[in-house]
């Protein structure tokens, strides 16, 4: 039986009164799949704020899609007494409270590695500009001035590659540029399995001293605010280069221009900033405006017609799936509960503190009703259980409200 069956929709709650909204220019195609599926959907171009969202949750909004710009607060979950689930159509979900959505039975996904390729060939394309210094050669042309010279010109073979985060981003760009005959180093505070001829570095100031360029592709935890700053900049050996594809708060844009200003480095490519604009058409200001072979792009790192496709159809799927199976796989803020679909009968889903107990108490109300279990599955983290119960149609009508009364309880709902 697959996810737009007959059977499922027969059975299931009525998909045209569980309305979608999809934030920030998502790709058509998540539209379309919830279209198919028989869902409403509204879409938006642009970010809203707290304010704006939560009156449109309030209005009874079941699913949520975002990107990056939109803040998913706690306030704003607050107010949506019908949110079932939410996405951010991209890797980040720095902007949603997720443990807030959580604690309302709401799981958060994301899409990890629909991107992975197009970031990786921005770098790649990026480490060549900046090594040919082709930007500020074009730049020349615009301005009417001819400038045919090899001066901080060479190739990026031979040089050697430092890669701060080796995970699904790193790694791969780990595997090109080395094809490149790049030298590539890594450093990640978890251990990774290195690629190619990868090598491993103990810190982050041995990885900086030796290596002729930085790539970032780190997350956006607390910790990594500032990552690179004054003593990082310090520590570069002269005329290297950085780039951050990752998060904007990771570098200190301030020291980074008197870097560039000062020689040390001989030049950046930077695709995210501590302060962005919400929409396309507004003003954008930074102290890198300007500087000599400085690529700034408007976080575009995974913005090709691929990737977005490939996220949309990612994100959609993930939250399909928890529609109409339970499903919480690569949910971020949930215990993951991987299921299969499954035919005449009730799957019952129940979102709880995880407390001793709890589990015993849902199962005596199955039993003191007579329901009869044909498979359970559960999963719990150090704040939240979720159990998952499929159970023969034939039991007490009180079921489902002795289900939602078991004390710590957050989230109940039948799905067929």
């Amino acid at each position: 039986m697959n996810e737009g069956s007959a059977e499922a929709k027969a059975n299931t709650y009525p998909r045209e009164r569980l309305p979608v909204l999809l934030l920030e220019n998502i790709h058509p195609r998540a539209a379309e799949r919830f279209r198919e599926e028989g869902y409403p959907v509204e879409t938006l171009p642009g970010a809203v704020d707290e304010a704006s969202l939560s009156e449109r949750l309030a209005a009874g909004v079941s699913v949520l899609g975002v990107r990056s710009k939109t803040p998913v607060t706690a306030a704003a979950l607050a107010a949506a007494p019908r949110l079932l689930a939410v996405a951010a159509f991209c890797i980040g979900t720095d902007r949603i409270d997720g443990q807030a959505a959580a604690t309302r039975g709401a799981p958060v996904f994301n899409a990890p590695y629909s991107n992975t390729r197009s970031v990786v060939e921005l770098a790649i394309g990026e480490i060549i500009a900046l090594n040919r210094r082709l930007f500020d050669r074009s730049r020349d042309l615009h301005a009417g001035v001819w400038t045919k010279s090899a001066e901080g010109a060479a190739e990026v073979r031979g040089k050697k590659l430092g890669i701060v985060g080796y995970g699904a981003i790193g790694s791969q760009l780990s595997v090109l540029a080395e094809a490149l005959g790049l030298e590539v180093h890594y450093f990640d505070t978890a251990e990774k399995l290195a690629l190619g001829n990868a090598r491993k570095r103990r810190s982050l100031h041995e990885l900086l001293g030796e290596v002729d360029i930085v790539s970032l592709h780190v997350d956006g935890r607390p910790e990594n605010r500032d990552l690179i700053g004054p003593a990082e900049f310090a520590a570069m050996r002269p005329g290297s280069l950085l780039l951050n594809l990752s998060r904007g708060h990771v570098v200190d844009h301030v020291a980074l221009a008197q870097a560039v200003r000062s020689g040390r480095l001989a030049g950046a490519a930077i695709d995210v900033f501590p302060e962005e604009p919400d929409s396309n058409g507004e003003a954008f200001d930074s102290v890198l405006r300007g500087l000599p072979n400085v690529v700034l792009t408007p976080h575009i790192g995974g913005s090709t017609a691929e990737a977005q496709e490939a996220i949309a159809e990612f994100a959609a799927d993930r939250l399909l799936g928890f529609l109409h199976r339970g499903d919480t796989g690569f949910a971020v803020n949930m215990p993951n509960v991987e299921l299969p679909e499954v035919r005449g009968a009730h799957r019952l889903l129940h979102v709880h503190q995880n407390r001793p107990g709890l589990l015993a108490a849902v199962n005596g109300v199955l039993a003191e009703r007579g329901a009869n279990i044909l498979a359970q599955y559960l999963r719990t983290d150090e704040r939240l259980g979720y159990v998952v119960t499929d159970v023969d149609r034939d039991h007490a009508p009180d079921l489902i409200a002795a289900l939602r009364a078991v004390p710590g309880t957050l989230r109940f709902r039948s799905v067929y």
